[in-house]
């Protein structure tokens, strides 16, 4: 605890009994520092103002542009907590002239640093009736939303998010796709919100959303009408897509971008395995299905599946989920070895998704489904900045280039000489 001491020098009373010690902790300290530092502040931005317009009078000499003395007194909620002011204000005669503070304008209850928090601490899972107390406690005031403020930002939201959908994409190139199909309540609609979620990953290395919509049922229609706009708009085909086993996107690709390689992803994959197998056999499975993944070779990991198979030769169920689709389950294995721990699973949505859904427990879900699709993607494209490029990024243009990688190795190209005239008359010779 900090104590401070006032010292009055009333020109009456100059006893020692004058001196009057307060205790201010060191938040309270900041905050009387920030009213006093604000208040300083608006006068010089006033007397600043003045100056300006100094020698501006009227027919008789007299200054059109002076002070006329303060505005009521407000608080105004900062980081340092809420603080008293007393705008000055300025009279300006001239037409269509008016004094208006930069520092602090006319109506501001909150700092612009304070309001852009409320909406991210809203999204990040505060609900409406928690701000009183957690911000009473963080910032002395318990300025918050109100649902009239909540209304408007989803609202703005949905807005940004449907001019958002139909950027130009001409521009964009991605390597790899991550595609999943994410499931959220909505608290007065019966159907769950299917989000189609599809992230990118750019030449550079670089993470980034690339779509984000409502698909009802995961179906393929739904993945038709997403694909189809973002080719459309400009966008090529990956050179691998990597999703879960749901036949929606699939067929959808497919028909869309023919050209791009599956990758399924092994999280997915391992679940299905070990829900078609008793408990008790579980953990052996588990270790049998990372053998396989994690193979150094393509060679090795067949040889694992074979002996995951004839392991569990008596759970056939289980076994044919990893032995007929080998061949995009293991399709990793021709894309850098650094790329791998990255090509296998979905993650990179999965792990985004924690924060949204998140949200939607502590609000219940949204209230509909575009406000539910506009919160999502606000979440998303607040989160791509905090996104870590991928391992070795450097070798992400040569997998666009079509560079071949065997076993996760860069092949050296050979070139053929067979239609050299010369090599042929060699051969010949």
């Amino acid at each position: 605890m900090l104590k401070l001491v006032q010292t009055h020098s009333d020109a009456v009373d100059t006893t020692p009994d004058s001196e009057v010690a307060v205790s201010v902790d060191l938040d309270e300290l900041c905050r009387l520092a920030a009213q006093q530092m604000l208040a300083t502040a608006l006068l010089s931005e006033r007397q600043s103002y003045l100056d300006a317009h100094a020698e501006i009078v009227d027919q008789t000499g007299r200054r059109m542009v002076v002070a006329n003395g303060y505005a009521r007194e407000r608080e105004v909620v900062t980081g340092a907590g809420p603080v008293t002011v007393e705008a000055p204000r300025v009279n300006d005669k001239r037409d269509g002239e008016k004094f208006s503070s930069q520092i602090l304008p006319a109506y501001m209850r909150r700092s612009p640093k304070v309001t852009e928090v409320l909406p991210v601490l809203y999204l990040r899972g505060l609900s409406t009736g928690d701000f009183a107390p957690a911000l009473a406690g963080f910032l002395g005031s318990d300025a918050g939303l109100s649902p009239s403020t909540i209304s408007r930002l989803t609202e703005a939201w949905q807005a940004e998010h449907a001019e958002w959908e139909q950027r130009d994409l001409s521009d964009r190139d991605y390597v790899y796709w991550w595609a999943d199909g994410v499931h959220f309540n909505v608290r007065l609609e019966q159907d769950r919100l299917a989000c189609l979620a599809i992230v990118g990953v750019r030449p550079d290395g670089t993470k980034e959303l690339v779509a984000l919509a409502d698909g009802y049922r995961e179906d393929t229609e739904s993945w038709l009408d997403l694909l189809r706009s973002l080719k459309q708009r400009g966008l090529t085909g990956p050179c691998l897509a990597v999703g879960d086993g749901a036949l929606g996107f699939w067929a959808a690709l497919r028909e869309v971008f023919p050209d791009t390689v599956e990758q399924r992803c092994w999280v997915h994959k391992t679940a299905n395995v070990l829900a078609a197998l008793p408990k008790r056999l579980q953990p052996s499975a588990k270790t049998a299905v990372q053998e396989i993944y994690n193979a150094e070779t393509r060679a090795a990991a067949i040889d694992a599946a074979r002996a995951f198979a004839d392991e569990f030769v008596d759970h056939p169920k289980a076994t044919r989920k990893i032995t007929s689709e080998l061949d995009t389950l293991l399709a990793f294995y021709d894309y850098p070895a650094e790329h791998w721990i990255h090509l296998r699973t979905t993650n990179p949505i999965e792990s985004t998704f924690s924060t949204v859904r998140l949200r939607t427990r502590v609000t219940r879900g949204a209230g509909s489904r575009k406000a539910a699709l506009a919160m999502a993607y606000k979440l998303l494209d607040a989160a791509q900045d905090r996104w870590r490029k991928i391992n070795a990024p450097h070798l992400t243009p040569l997998v666009r280039a079509g560079a071949t990688f065997n076993n996760g190795q860069l092949q050296e190209r050979t070139t053929n000489h067979t239609n050299d005239p010369a090599m042929q008359e060699d051969v010949a010779a």
